[in-house]
């Protein structure tokens, strides 16, 4: 359940409630006279949150601010993590912006994955509200309800195993979701995209028993601030297991429901501008199919011909990503886009880089917005490394028979992956390989265990921006 954040004058009747504690404030010890010893001990404690339970089952928080907006968020998920799953309500009192930053840890700490649990397995948070007393705007507080509705979404969408979340399947919910909050949502099926010969998607999708798909969605306000469009890419491998190129390694394939990160990220960014009615003008492209070695599947060896007439030499039946990645960012540029974002789950050199603390960027793009971008990765806490675009990475990516190969050297195998599909779009490029924070195997603060919708909060607050 998301718990909604609401604005209130006072503090209410919640069973817990938390207070603010400023290092720098001389009068927290009368806020809450009946606390003012306990307050005053813990002020000169070296704990960031401690908590007192009453005899009547309600709960008394006191979280010393901090100047950094992060540590105030994993403060949210302390509590989560402390609250009984019976709680229905919690009451934050303060005055400055930490109470926010709490909320906003709190609600996305309260994210659980239980929709294939039953009986006494469903152990489902019963918290439905967090109440801030404050001065934020109402607004603020919205916006981020908005985009934490879109998270939860993205996070339901990576959890789904293939066995219910097809290509199709995929399709189909994107559209349930977004087209009520005014996204137009369209869906090419097999057919389609084989007319418009789009032959990296068809070439992945050859050793499936289901059918590609190809979601284009569009939210236009009437007033917004650019004149062309922002396109956002998103891989939608539902799931991967390599193809004739099966993924050899123990544990490898268990995850790959995952591999469908990107379209995830792409969907809940577009989906939370609507929902925020956010004044830029975004088109959504994702290609969708699993990656299978049965039927007819495309194999190492094999040269397709790409939707732009570009020719790829196939080494590697895993390196499929890229391959869908490729048609969907020369669709793109019938747009004639302002500059193009894509993200996916795309490299195992991205993971073993920088880890799952952080994704990769990197592109062709103006480098002033590349910065922006990051800066707002860093507001919200998804991280982003800029890693060099130069030329030199993408020489290894020229065949002796074809125009490309889809695989380079042993080497910086995340910026060669980049470099490759920068030869698919006209337009001025940002890359990001999300491959490291998509999904985790253990719980990392309130991005939690499995998907974690990484990419949405930044990219957000990039676009509501720009």
């Amino acid at each position: 359940m998301q718990p909604e954040i609401k604005l209130v004058s006072q503090l209410s009747k919640a069973k817990a409630i938390v207070y603010i504690i400023h290092t720098d404030d001389k009068t927290s010890k009368t806020n809450f006279p009946e606390y003012a010893t306990f307050v005053a001990s813990f002020s000169k404690e070296e704990k960031e949150i401690d908590f007192i339970k009453k005899e009547d089952g309600s709960w008394v928080f006191f979280v010393k601010a901090n100047k950094d907006a992060e540590k105030n968020r994993m403060k949210g998920h302390s509590i989560r993590k402390q609250l009984p799953k019976e709680i229905t309500s919690v009451c934050i009192s303060d005055e400055s912006n930490v109470g926010l930053q709490i909320a906003e840890g709190l609600a996305l700490s309260n994210y659980q994955f239980l929709v294939h649990l039953t009986g006494k397995n469903r152990k489902e948070y019963a918290l439905a509200t967090i109440e801030l007393v404050g001065k934020t705007e109402k607004e603020t507080i919205q916006q981020l309800n908005n985009t934490i509705k879109a998270v939860y979404w993205a996070r339901e969408l990576v959890n789904e195993p293939h066995s219910h979340l097809t290509a199709t399947q995929l399709a189909q919910a994107i559209d349930t979701t977004c087209s009520p909050a005014g996204v137009n949502v369209t869906i090419l099926e097999k057919k389609q995209i084989e007319a418009l010969k789009m032959g990296g998607l068809i070439a992945v999708n050859l050793g499936s028993e289901e059918p590609p798909t190809f979601t284009i969605m569009e939210y236009k306000p009437k007033n917004a601030k650019n004149k062309k469009p922002i396109v956002l890419v998103g891989k939608g491998v539902v799931y991967d297991t390599g193809g004739l190129s099966l993924k050899p390694t123990a544990h490898s394939m268990d995850l790959m429901k995952s591999d469908m990160g990107g379209a995830a990220c792409m969907a809940g960014t577009i989906y939370g501008l609507a929902l925020n009615k956010a004044q830029v003008h975004v088109i959504g492209l994702i290609p969708s199919t699993d990656n299978r070695p049965g039927k007819n599947a495309y194999a190492p060896g094999d040269i397709i011909n790409m939707y732009n007439g570009l020719t790829v030499e196939v080494l590697n039946t895993d390196a499929e990503g890229r391959m869908i990645l490729a048609d969907a960012l020369s669709y793109g540029d019938k747009y004639a886009p302002e500059f193009v974002i894509d993200a996916a789950t795309l490299t195992g050199a991205a993971v073993r880089a920088i880890g799952t603390k952080a994704s990769i960027v990197m592109g062709n793009a103006d480098e002033k917005l590349i910065t922006k971008l990051m800066k707002s990765g860093t507001e919200v806490h998804e991280r982003l490394v800029h890693l060099p675009f130069w030329d030199e990475y993408g020489e290894e990516m020229k065949s002796d028979i074809a125009d490309l190969k889809n695989i380079g050297g042993p080497y910086a195998g995340m910026i060669s992956a980049g470099k490759f599909l920068e030869n698919f779009t006209k337009s001025p490029y940002i890359h990001l390989d999300i491959a490291g924070p998509a999904f985790l195997e253990s719980e990392d603060g309130y991005r939690g265990k499995g998907g974690t919708g990484t990419g949405i909060r930044a990219l957000i607050n990039f676009l509501s921006n720009y």
